[in-house]
Formats: structure tokens, C-alpha cells, sequence
């Protein structure tokens, strides 16, 4: 178990204030703000009390989340962000990655008011030392059940699915905390071929292990992401009510973007000006893939790169682009193509949208390539949670009328 330290830049980013705002504040400059923040200064204890003050008098004034909510299996905190969209706080976060860990406290600053978990298992083992929450969000292992996982693993003569005794079994950490904390609500994420996987033996488990023996209202739906980014990226959302409160994904298609509006790939592309040389294809590189893809033609596979241009709409993707971006290669004139750049990645997945801007500094451009495509793609997430809101509400209502009534009869 790791703890988000909490430091200098953690409590600047809680604080809210801006460089401009904090020169003013601390009566220095900002570049000498930018230097505490940078660790390139020790920072004056003065100087820290005082930030810290300001960023604890910002929280108290806050208002109060409208739900609590715990993110596990969190990656780099895709469903937080879909959650936190509709009021909720995250209140335990489990993510056994480091780099993403990284990823995830540098653009979550408020991590280190809770724990950050590395191993879930401990805390399935013993789920009392999760705090209470409203929500359960998981996009837990899918490794195990993917298509190209299970290819993967039976080509190596490994198990996969259930029998994976490090990832397939991880869901049942998930069933173990819901089973302890019955929470309102949950939602777990996972790949498209979760249904089909051992023939839907695992779904069928998974839906029984929910519905039957857990007791909730469970709907679930395969989300294209493709109305919100330029990605043709499929995922399963399982969502439970621990009561029945009426929902279905039958009315979903309501918020989804019409057709006319969905993005083309040059709404994320950087401008040329922009894209260090590094991203382009090597002609030894090049040369390969060229060879690779015409002789799986001739051979009547469909196994190769895949080339794109802003017009494009572009296949998943995926944890091993970092190894030769094969999967989504962009046009250049006159040049060799080039991979996405991490920045480009942060906005295909919806990361960086709008006013939110995705700080991916904390790591290596392979470690970033690796997280974008483990993770959800957030403008979708964002839609579920809206969707489920009005559900949630009414979950929460009778929970608190429950409360209420309880205590009046004490009274």
C-alpha cells in the first residue's frame, strides 16, 4: 500500500490558486512559485503553512458531494472522471501499476486526503478497511477475457479467464467488497468479448454472481465510442442498483451525439509544427511493417498496419502501441507516417477535452502509450454517468430516508 505524498505541488493544486494569485498571496514571484513547485527550491515553512491554510480553507468551502464513490482497478482514473462529473468524490483508490499511479496523483492532487491502494486484495480480503461509499466503480482486469488475451494465452498454453489466478480472479475482490459494503450502485467496465468468453460461461458467472447472489438490478451494454472520439472502441458497462429503481440502458441512445457530430481524426491531431520528428516511423521500421502486412495479403490474412488522415476514424487503441504503432500509423506528405503523440492519445481517449488538460509528465512516453490504451475513453463514461444519475438519486433518497426514519424511531 502507497500513501500520495503529499508535498508542495499537491498542496499548491488543492489550493487553486494560480501562480499570478499565489505571487500575490506569498509576496514572491512566480517563477520563484514555479520553482517551489518544481522541487527546484526548498520551500520556506512559512511559505508552506501557508499554502496548505489556503488549500484547507478552499476545501471547507466546497460544496458537499452530492455521493461517495471508491475507483478501483482505476488506471489512471478514467471512470473518477466520469463520476466526478456528476458530483460525486472519490473517497479509495486501487491502482497496482506505478507509473499509472504516478499518472493518476499528478492529476489528482486531492489523492492524497486517501489512500491510494496498490494490491486489491488485502482490501477484499478485508473489505472494513475501505471506507463507506455510495458508488463502486471497477474496470477490472480484461486481459483474461479480451480476444487477443486469450489467443495470446492459449498459444503459450496459459490459462485465461477465471482460471487466470492473478488477473481473472480479481473480479471476485469486486464481489467480496460489494458483498461487505452493499453500496447503491456500481459499475464495472470490461472488454466487448467479456459475453462471449468460454461461451458466456464467464458472463453467466459474473451475471449470477450479481443478480442471484448478491440480490442487485443489474442492466448492462456494449458502448461504441466512436459518437464521442474518433475511435472505433467497443467496452462492456455493467451497472447494478441494489434495489430495483427502474433502470435500463433502453433509453441510452437518447444522449448519444448524432451522427452529423461525430469527430473526425484531425480533431485531435497536433499540428505539424507540433509533432517532434521522433514520432515518425524509421525507414527500417517502416520497411518491416510494409513487408509484414503483404505477406499476410498474399497469404488472404488481414494482419498489418492500419494507415490513417484527419478524415479517418481510427481502430482501438491499444497497450502495445508503444512497440511500433502499427495499429494507428497518420499520414505525412512526402515523409514516412508517425505514430500518435502521447497528447494525441490523451485527446483520442478523451482525456484532454474541452478545458481539461491531461498531465502525462510524470512519465515515459512508453508508459503513457501503455495507460491510454488500458483506459476508458472518459466523454463515454461521462454520458453513463449522466445516465445513471437520476437512478442514483432516487437510491440515495431512500437510503436516506431510511436513515432518517431510524433515527426518529430511536427518538
Amino acid at each position: 500500500m502507497t500513501d500520495c505524498s503529499t508535498n508542495f505541488e499537491t498542496e499548491f493544486a488543492r489550493s487553486g490558486m494560480s501562480l499570478a494569485e499565489a505571487g500575490v498571496e506569498l509576496g514572491i514571484s512566480e517563477r520563484q512559485v514555479q520553482r517551489y513547485i518544481s522541487g527546484e527550491s526548498p520551500v520556506p515553512k512559512l511559505v508552506g503553512d501557508r499554502v496548505r491554510e489556503i488549500a484547507s480553507r478552499r476545501a471547507e468551502s466546497l460544496p458537499k458531494p452530492a455521493f461517495r464513490f471508491i475507483d478501483l482497478f482505476a488506471g489512471i482514473g478514467g471512470l473518477r472522471l466520469g463520476f466526478e462529473a456528476i458530483g460525486g468524490q472519490c473517497v479509495f483508490t486501487s491502482e497496482w501499476d506505478k507509473f499509472a499511479q504516478k499518472t493518476y496523483a499528478r492529476n489528482f492532487p486531492e489523492c492524497d486526503e486517501h489512500v491510494m491502494a496498490g494490491d486489491i486484495r488485502p482490501y477484499g480480503a478485508d473489505p472494513t478497511l475501505i471506507p463507506t461509499f455510495d458508488v463502486l466503480l471497477a474496470g477490472f482486469p480484461c486481459q483474461p477475457f479480451s480476444l487477443a488475451g486469450v489467443s495470446k494465452k492459449n498459444s503459450l498454453g496459459r490459462r485465461h479467464g477465471f482460471e487466470d489466478e492473478k488477473q481473472g480472479n480479481l473480479f471476485f475482490e469486486i464481489e467480496r467488497i460489494i458483498r461487505h459494503h452493499r453500496p447503491a450502485a456500481f459499475l464495472l467496465e470490461n472488454v466487448k468479448h467479456l459475453t462471449r468468453h468460454d461461451r458466456g460461461n464467464t458472463f453467466e458467472v459474473i451475471r449470477r454472481t450479481l443478480e442471484d447472489d448478491l440480490g442487485y438490478a443489474i442492466d448492462y451494454r456494449v458502448v461504441s465510442s466512436r459518437p464521442w472520439v474518433p475511435q472505433g472502441r467497443e467496452r462492456i458497462f455493467i451497472v447494478g442498483f441494489r434495489e430495483d429503481v427502474g433502470f435500463s440502458f433502453d433509453g441510452f441512445d437518447a444522449l448519444i451525439p448524432k451522427a452529423d457530430k461525430w469527430p473526425k481524426l484531425g480533431s485531435i491531431l497536433q499540428g505539424h509544427n507540433e509533432v517532434d520528428s521522433k514520432y515518425t516511423l524509421t525507414p527500417k521500421l517502416w520497411e518491416y511493417l510494409k513487408a509484414y502486412r503483404a505477406k499476410h495479403e498474399k497469404a488472404g490474412n488481414g494482419f498489418g498496419y492500419s494507415l490513417f488522415d484527419e478524415h479517418g476514424v481510427t481502430r482501438t487503441l491499444s497497450a502495445r502501441y508503444h512497440k511500433d504503432g502499427s495499429e494507428i500509423l497518420i499520414e505525412q506528405k512526402n515523409i514516412r507516417p508517425r505514430r500518435l503523440t502521447p497528447t494525441e492519445c490523451a485527446r483520442l481517449m478523451g482525456f484532454d477535452h474541452g478545458k481539461r488538460r491531461w498531465d502525462i509528465s510524470a512519465v515515459s512516453d512508453t508508459q503513457a502509450y501503455r495507460q491510454f490504451g488500458n483506459a476508458v475513453v472518459v466523454p463515454v463514461v461521462e454520458t453513463i454517468a449522466r445516465y445513471m444519475e437520476p437512478s442514483l438519486q432516487v437510491m440515495l433518497k431512500r437510503d436516506a430516508n431510511r436513515k432518517t426514519g431510524g433515527r426518529r424511531k430511536a427518538a
